[in-house]
């Protein structure tokens, strides 16, 4: 496994299996590829599968920076019995009648509607998030009393996919939401909310900002067809970053790769040909690969961020 300068430096996205934690999947792809800098962006639980943004190598510097605000699911969410998790991962700690109306078409995609924009959501106990430097996940499972600060979240779709009214009454949702919002947590509101309790049965990540299912490859694939699959199949930095796009020159090189500002120039916005704009971050691209992220600071190009090995998948 290479611990020098990485050979290969690019975003991949992974389907993710039922199974494997986020962890797992980096874990996957080191060895796959043969590197040991990996990281993922946005984690995805072991019970949920779909679209995870990987960045191998200089790439992992970009992790954070994606413009990856929105993101799509396709969920199932069982009515008549609550768990500690809110998803079925979790004990079952309530259960509860299921109204009739809950089997209608009708009546769930009017009550899906009603889940759609701005609001304030409390995410699960058992989540990442950070509590006086713990885990709340681990202080649940330690028998803590858990309480989260609601958080701001929207939902700008939330479309009824099919009702199964059998022995169990199951919804399947498409949701598309903001960035933070915590499906289980719909899942275990819309419960309430019908007078009766509900926990995510199944999700799948459709989308992540414009990363999409058919933008991913199978772990099982990576695993055959390591680095090429990764340089064949690697995501366009540029894109994912929403960045103006400023190409580089040969003899701007050295100057980039030392920090010395260049000029202005030109940048490829939105399929137009511009200067940047004052204090506009731009990203800079020599042969097909991102070289760094500049700012424009006066009448020049100052450094922001460079990538010492170039990031692939320009296109």
């Amino acid at each position: 496994m290479s611990r020098g300068p990485s050979a290969l430096n690019a975003l991949v996205a992974v389907n993710k299996p039922l199974g494997l934690s986020s962890h797992d999947v980096v874990n996957r792809v080191r060895r796959a590829v043969g590197e040991k800098r990996v990281g993922h962006a946005g984690t995805l639980d072991p019970a949920a599968s779909g679209v995870l943004v990987m960045g191998i190598g200089q790439a992992t510097k970009l992790l954070g920076m994606l413009t990856l605000d929105r993101k799509a699911y396709v969920a199932q969410v069982e009515f008549g019995s609550a768990t500690d998790t809110d998803d079925a991962e979790g004990e079952v700690v309530r259960t509860a009648p299921v109204p009739h109306e809950l089997s209608d078409p009708a009546f769930a995609a009017e009550a899906l509607r009603g889940l759609l924009g701005e609001q304030d959501q409390v995410p699960p106990a058992y989540s990442a998030i950070s509590v006086n430097g713990r885990r709340a996940y681990a202080l649940a499972r330690d028998g803590k009393q858990v309480e989260l600060a609601a958080r701001h979240v929207t939902v700008h779709a939330a479309d009824l996919v099919s009702v199964e009214s059998g022995e169990k009454c199951v919804w399947t949702c498409a949701f598309d939401v903001s960035k933070g919002t915590y499906v289980r947590s719909l899942a275990r509101d819309l419960g309430e909310r019908l007078g009766t309790c509900a926990h995510l049965c199944g999700l799948v990540r459709t989308q992540a900002g414009g990363v999409c299912l058919g933008d991913c490859v199978d772990l099982n694939e990576l695993a055959e067809g390591g680095k090429s699959l990764v340089v064949e199949r690697c995501l366009d930095p540029v894109a994912l970053l929403g960045l103006p796009r400023r190409d580089l020159a040969l003899g701007e090189l050295a100057d980039v790769s030392c920090g010395r500002k260049i000029e202005v120039g030109e940048v490829f916005a939105r399929g137009e040909r511009r200067e940047p704009r004052p204090e506009e971050r731009v990203a800079l691209v020599f042969d097909g690969a991102l070289a760094g992220i500049w700012e424009r600071r006066g009448t020049s190009l100052a450094c922001q961020t460079n990538f010492p090995q170039a990031i692939e998948g320009v296109k």
